[in-house]
């Protein structure tokens, strides 16, 4: 083990010094790549918020096995489903504890009344808790879950009953997902009789692994093993430490001088350095995830007077048509990534391989431009991630050579950028115009690419384009309600098509996933999910 002692480190020991740990303590510093907005996880959307909060410090009724996609029992050891799928019933665990924090000591077990404060607060906006913090929950609208969700009963303390007004095929899968994550219905009351409710996102309670300590924005978050964890075997750190570091080439650095022991986006230029440290193992796997252009198809942007080209479909086809997809994958991902042609990967069940990518013609972009009657010159603005995230390694890069694409036709893009919190609430409003985006599914489930990212529940969630096409729409909720495979993947396969013929998006590329750590971290699973999960795992001497 490593000891605190000896840590041979300096912002790892730096990190710690201040905390009085015992000699023998297990410490793992993971250098992550940014702030999260919060941690409380039914707020988020983001990798960079669930590794902080849902994956440390939370568990949801069902879960997914570590590095898998098979759905497991978490909170509830058992669910029952009626014989019209309308109707889940889930049997909870026994003897799970919340934390004991300097500022909460609970004085019982988690329960259904848990549970069911988790989710009223989610669907009721008139609720004492959500009355006193206003907020929203951009997962479960973006998947229809606040209209779905009739009601939640609790039948005895340890057995919660939720009834759906239609079949939802995906449902265990999406209450597996980091934004289901359970809150503790006593901590809130506390909160609320106190005045603070606002604090269950800044000092946060759950049942999970890790407890939380303390968090310095840009710095780190600290946190330490729960001795008191459901799954005992699970803890194996007494110590985790978030080190925040968003330039790329110093979180490499960082981990080569073992001031980390595990990181993640290497630039694909550190890849084969990387490799050949013999103090170092990378794993990798093709990744389940999409980058994109989002483009925002509102007729106005907000704050804004101006008509949005953008609305037009003849723009859209213009602007997708006269990239350069191929010199993007080269240059942006070298060689780490392969085309995206479609609006999810094709490692996801009823991904149509028939639909293609229009030809790169930037002579025929120009003549749609003159048709939409588009002037020469016209200024849009390109978003740009501040961030590394597992679908796009650069996003400084791919903007300027979208930037030089889009100028041979006659486009001027102006690059806009933003701390990373900022960027996605201020894109949730509709300030963009186009954006770069991605996403890591969630849940396996196709709903979760063509539902939460291209769907009308999702237009201020997720659905960065603004894009709501009734036809399109019509064929997600059917598939959705509809239990039988064969028949959701030719909905779905329908619904890909009008996705790719309207163009709210542009499919830039599907990356593959590198995480770089020590040797001597040992049982590290790679999420298909692109998160971030550090319960099992363990230090070697």
């Amino acid at each position: 083990m490593l000891k605190n002692a000896v840590i041979p480190f300096l912002v790892g020991a730096s990190l710690l010094a201040s905390a009085p740990f015992a000699s023998a303590a297990t410490n793992l510093v993971f250098c992550s790549e940014g702030s999260p907005a919060g941690f409380d996880p039914g707020q988020y959307t983001t990798g960079t918020d669930f590794d902080a909060s849902a994956e440390t410090m939370f568990n949801r009724l069902s879960q997914f096995e570590r590095g898998g996609t098979a759905v497991i029992p978490g909170l509830a050891t058992s669910w029952d489903i009626s014989e019209d799928g309308k109707t889940y019933t889930f049997h909870l665990r026994d003897g799970v504890k919340f934390h004991t924090t300097d500022y909460f000591k609970p004085t019982r077990d988690f329960n259904a009344d848990d549970v069911v404060f988790t989710f009223t607060r989610m669907l009721d906006k008139d609720m004492p808790f959500r009355k006193a913090y206003p907020t929203e929950f951009p997962y479960f609208t973006d998947m229809g879950m606040d209209a779905n969700i009739t009601k939640v009963e609790k039948v005895d303390d340890k057995t919660v009953k939720f009834t759906l007004k239609d079949v939802d095929a995906a449902f265990i899968q999406n209450m597996a997902m980091s934004f289901a994550s359970i809150q503790s219905a006593e901590y809130a009351d506390k909160l609320l009789k106190e005045g603070k409710p606002q604090d269950i996102n800044q000092k946060p309670i759950g049942t999970g692994p890790f407890v939380f300590k303390s968090y310095q924005k840009d710095s780190n978050i600290r946190y330490t093993g729960n001795k008191d964890y459901w799954k005992p075997e699970d803890v194996k750190i007494d110590n985790l430490i978030f080190a925040i570091t968003t330039d790329a080439s110093v979180r490499m650095q960082k981990l080569k001088k073992n001031e980390c022991q595990i990181t993640l986006f290497p630039r694909p230029a550190d890849i084969k350095p990387l490799k050949e440290d013999t103090t170092l193992k990378m794993p990798d796997q093709a990744g389940f995830n999409l980058g994109y252009i989002a483009y925002n198809v509102m007729d106005k942007i907000k704050d804004s007077d101006q008509p949005n080209p953008l609305s037009q479909l003849k723009v859209r086809e213009a602007l997708d048509m006269a990239i350069n997809k191929q010199q993007i994958i080269d240059s942006v991902y070298q060689g780490a990534g392969q085309l995206a042609v479609n609006g999810m990967p094709p490692t996801e069940w009823s991904y149509d391989t028939s639909i293609k990518d229009p030809a790169y013609d930037p002579e025929k972009a120009k003549a749609l431009l003159k048709e939409a009657g588009i002037k020469e010159g016209t200024e849009i603005t390109l978003w740009a991630m501040p961030v590394q995230r597992p679908y796009n390694p650069n996003a400084k890069l791919m903007a300027e050579m979208l930037q030089s694409d889009w100028a041979k036709i006659g486009i001027k893009a102006k690059i806009v950028s933003y701390e990373w919190g900022e960027y996605i609430k201020r894109s949730k409003g509709g300030e963009q115009q186009a954006m770069l985006i991605g996403w890591s599914g969630d849940n396996g489930d196709p709903d979760n690419w063509l539902g939460t990212l291209y769907g009308c529940d999702a237009m201020n969630g997720n659905n960065f384009s603004k894009w709501c096409y009734k036809p399109y729409d019509d064929l997600i909720q059917q598939a959705k309600r509809t239990p039988d495979q064969a028949k959701r993947t030719e909905l779905y396969k329908q619904a890909q098509h009008i996705l790719k013929e309207q163009v709210p998006i542009t499919p830039i590329a599907h990356s593959t996933v590198f995480q770089p750590m020590r040797k001597n971290v040992e049982d590290f699973k790679i999420s298909p999910f692109g998160l971030n999960s550090f319960y099992g795992v363990s230090i070697s001497k």
